[in-house]
């Protein structure tokens, strides 16, 4: 029986009036965010999308004092080994620059590589904050995005450079990546999963890993790069990680999730 429901993608059509309402609100400017003081904040966008797609939320960032780095993606996607690699190289960097974990905020397959890198460098990561990431089963999506997904691996796997393969999908290529991405999450570590009803990519069901915790927003699924809602959920989920970081307190235990029935995106 499928868990999940396929989402429609005509609701994606809204963003452009989610960015002209985050405009007018105070939050873009900052009100009602606490400064970050220099907390380090790695972002990492979805499939597709290049680090662009989240530069309205690293300016809003930066300008409520915090430290941000960029993953350093014209596309996301390439093989979900090699990003991971790369990635834990910046995570690290960033760490070492600013003298304590890191924070990470994924939107969509950004998310997978935040909660792979945060089960692998727990001592980096001190919270992740999802955006739309379907972590339960990463397929559960519009029919329209599947297919870009099996078209990129088509072309990663007729040679087309910086693109992930059949062997990723299918293959052993990506195994310790998704061995970790199913792995328990850590309990130091802070998580929470932003999702939309709304979302016309993403079957929010599957955002709802019981490791997180869930915070429901009203926004499409690109829309959440530059919606009010998100950016009150990220300011509220770093603020939390950054006192608990303070204190040194870990997380309590939450519900493991049953995970990995489904055959997973590279």
């Amino acid at each position: 029986m499928n868990l999940f429901q396929q989402p429609q993608l005509w609701r994606e059509a809204s963003i452009g009036l989610e960015l002209a309402s985050l405009v007018r609100d105070p939050i873009l400017r900052g009100e009602g965010v606490r400064h970050g003081g220099g907390q380090p904040v790695l972002l990492v966008p979805g499939f597709l999308a290049g680090d662009g797609s989240l530069a309205t939320m690293t300016r809003w960032l930066r300008r409520t004092g915090h430290h941000t780095r960029k993953a350093g993606m014209r596309a996301n996607v390439d093989c979900s080994s090699a990003v991971a690699d790369r990635l834990e190289i910046r995570l690290e960097e960033l760490a070492e620059r600013q003298g304590q974990r890191v924070a990470i905020v994924g939107q969509s397959r950004g998310g997978h590589f935040a909660r792979v890198l945060s089960v692998r460098r727990p001592d980096l990561v001190s919270g992740i904050v999802c955006l739309g990431s379907p972590q339960m089963d990463p397929f559960a999506i519009n029919a329209v995005v599947a297919a870009a997904v099996f078209g990129v691996g088509l072309a990663g796997t007729i040679g087309g450079r910086g693109m992930f393969r059949a062997q990723c999908l299918l293959g052993g290529c990506c195994e310790s990546f998704w061995e970790d991405f199913e792995a328990p999450f850590p309990e130091e570590v802070g998580y929470v999963s932003v999702y939309s009803k709304r979302d016309g990519v993403v079957d929010w069901h599957s955002c709802l890993d019981p490791a997180a915790d869930h915070v429901e927003i009203r926004a499409s699924h690109c829309g959440m790069a530059v919606s009010r809602g998100a950016f009150g959920a990220v300011a509220e989920a770093l603020d939390t990680f950054r006192r608990q970081d303070a204190r040194g307190t870990k997380k309590r235990s939450r519900p493991r999730a049953v995970r990995g029935a489904a055959r997973r995106a590279a």
